[in-house]
């Protein structure tokens, strides 16, 4: 069973003044089998946020099909639709982190949805379990911040300790957004490494936004590119050429039939030529 099925789908912001205000999304057919990684690259402003949001059940589509995990979540009650959200990662950009709590306890926020109410509120005054949240944590680099306040964290910290997060959560689909706009290349590298083995480890969906084109070309198979609330191509990163990607920054169209790029590297240069 596929963990995402889209056809025809159609997004519009609930802040747009206006219905002749175009969609955030148009007319995306998607289909995302259970286990795949892929990263959504495209311009600042392309709908790569909206898309996210619309698979994690945050936004309602206003037209076309939508399915997650075999079934079309509107048609839930509330209830069943937050047990499927269960299954669900998000992880923002800016991750929604208190800021005078400690960060043992902002990553162990994860596994909320699995605890009862009187554990969730034992676990604010003594971490239920410090010792996998500092795992999760080490393996962003982050170990030494366990008992860190997270209003002490910087940018980057900040954005790991969220990832941190996605860890420890029994998610069957993993959506992370712009993970690496804090980060030094390195991290980035660690990062994305980290999350595609998390992935790989318990068979989950990952699809990531990305805007280091070169970064999403050398660690995903699948690219999908938005512009314009449009999918401009999705296609395995071999048949992604140089100039594509110039097409898809600079606002040129799309080659009508693109070639398979054999080159990694020459494609990687490609990218920073035109970006």
């Amino acid at each position: 069973m596929p963990t995402y099925q889209l056809q025809n789908l159609t997004v519009r912001h609930l802040a747009a003044s206006s219905a002749s205000q175009p969609p955030a999304l148009q007319a995306i057919t998607l289909t995302v089998k259970q286990g795949e990684q892929l990263a959504v690259i495209g311009p600042s402003g392309a709908g790569k946020t909206t898309l996210l949001a619309t698979l994690s059940l945050s936004h309602q589509p206003s037209e076309g099909s939508f399915q997650a995990f075999g079934v079309d979540p509107w048609t839930l009650g509330e209830t069943d639709r937050h047990q499927l959200r269960a299954q669900l990662f998000l992880a923002p950009q800016t991750p929604p982190l208190p800021p005078r709590q400690r960060v043992v306890t902002a990553v162990l926020a994860a596994r909320l949805p699995q605890w009862s109410v009187w554990r969730a509120l034992a676990s604010l005054f003594k971490p239920a379990d410090p010792e996998a949240a500092w795992q999760a944590l080490s393996r962003f680099n982050l170990g030494d911040k366990l008992y860190s306040r997270v209003d002490r964290l910087s940018g980057g910290e900040r954005q790991r300790c969220g990832l941190a997060r996605l860890l420890l959560s029994p998610a069957k689909a993993l959506l992370v957004d712009e993970p690496l706009s804090a980060l030094d290349p390195a991290l980035s590298e660690l990062t994305l490494s980290t999350l595609r083995e998390e992935a790989r480890a318990r068979n989950a969906t990952l699809i990531c936004s990305l805007h280091q084109v070169d970064l999403a070309l050398l660690h995903f198979p699948r690219i999908v590119a938005l512009r314009d609330g449009r999918i401009e191509f999705d296609l395995p990163r071999e048949q992604v050429t140089p100039q594509m990607i110039a097409a898809l920054y600079q606002g040129e169209p799309p080659p009508p039939s693109p070639q398979p790029a054999h080159d990694p590297m020459a494609i990687k240069l490609g990218v920073g030529a035109c970006l």
